[in-house]
């Protein structure tokens, strides 16, 4: 055989082992197809996986859904308001049964979620309210007690005359109105007056330092600062430990997040706000997936978002403190005992 032939062959051999290995790589997703037909498929939109409660929350729900019959596209808009309306259109392509949303900013969601709405896809708005918008259900926390269990705790630890600052989360979060309310509402029965009050966008830690920075001589004024969340809080100890008043001022966050545990067993963050997201996320999960198979949904209490009622549905959230701690995050199963309190076994 003359070596031009040899080669020939050679290279038809090589062509067809790749035709088959492409093949075969195509070959999963058709099985998968074919193995379980007609399954719910409900598409979510996160915010970001930047705080670390929206992990559980996604992992929960997705198992849920799961469990019930259904299969969960995952996206993960990483902060872009844009990117979150692209995520939400590809929904509606795909023809998803229900859609699940995690607003970034909910203002611009109203005309994707009306096209969504046209295509007869139910829209849930996953603990932050899309306002304004014919939403088929909300399901949060009670977002006013979380900052009323902030005010409380702040309340116990100062007296009347003492004075506070508020970093709070992003305008665009619905959530961040509700808690400050229920925050300034324990200011105002105490007779704690607010210094000053900021708002960080996205959620973005690295913008607490700025801040502080610029208005330290209301920070060492401050008997107290309350914070949107755990993240928040966590920069502002960070800060406050390198102009050593870290345990002098008071600060409060809300998320339970394991580090905001840790620093109030160590004494530098006075309380958070435990939100049981299992209960939420598996709540939410199993409703979604009734409304996705139309089946008839429980009768559910209405808030207006606007020009809208809405059905919701909420959890109420617990203060955790250093005297309840164990009885919460760690009797639940939120946090491990020994991830909670380190090299403290015997506090």
């Amino acid at each position: 055989m003359s070596t031009a032939r040899k080669a020939c062959i050679a290279l038809a051999g090589i062509l067809l082992t790749m035709t088959i290995l492409l093949g075969c790589g195509k070959e999963p997703a058709a099985q998968e197809e074919a193995q379980e037909p007609g399954r719910i498929r409900i598409g979510m939109s996160f915010d970001s996986f930047v705080v670390e409660r929206w992990q559980r929350d996604r992992d929960v729900f997705v198992s849920t859904a799961s469990d019930l019959g259904a299969d969960v596209n995952v996206q993960n808009a990483n902060g872009d308001a844009t990117e979150q309306v692209n995520q939400i259109r590809r929904f509606i392509e795909q023809g998803m049964d229900a859609i699940v949303v995690v607003p970034i900013d909910p203002a611009t969601l109203r005309d994707v979620v009306s096209e969504a709405k046209e295509a007869g896809i139910p829209v849930i708005s996953y603990d932050r309210l899309i306002s304004d918008t014919p939403t088929d259900l909300y399901i949060s926390f009670d977002n006013e007690k979380v900052g009323e269990l902030m005010g409380k705790a702040m309340s116990k630890a100062l007296k009347k005359g003492d004075q506070v600052l508020m970093i709070c989360g992003p305008k665009t979060d619905g959530n961040v109105s509700l808690v400050q309310d229920g925050f300034v509402f324990e200011m105002t029965k105490s007779g704690i007056s607010i210094l000053d009050t900021t708002y960080i966008d996205d959620w973005n830690a690295a913008l607490v330092e700025p801040y502080i920075n610029e208005h330290m001589d209301l920070v060492r004024q401050a008997d107290g600062i309350m914070c949107g969340n755990d993240s928040l809080a966590g920069e502002v100890i960070r800060i406050l430990s390198e102009h050593r008043l870290a345990g002098k001022i008071r600060v409060v966050g809300q998320d339970a997040e394991l580090e905001a545990c840790q620093r109030i067993i160590e004494g530098t963050q006075l309380m958070t706000v435990y939100k049981p997201v299992e209960l939420l996320a598996k709540r939410a999960a199993e409703i979604v997936v009734r409304m996705a198979a139309g089946e008839e949904t429980e009768e559910l209490l209405k808030l207006i978002n606007g020009h809208y009622a809405v059905p919701y549905m909420y959890l109420d959230p617990l203060a955790v403190t250093r005297e309840n701690i164990d009885a919460t995050v760690i009797d639940s199963g939120f946090h491990r005992r020994e991830d909670v309190y380190l090299d403290r076994p015997n506090i």
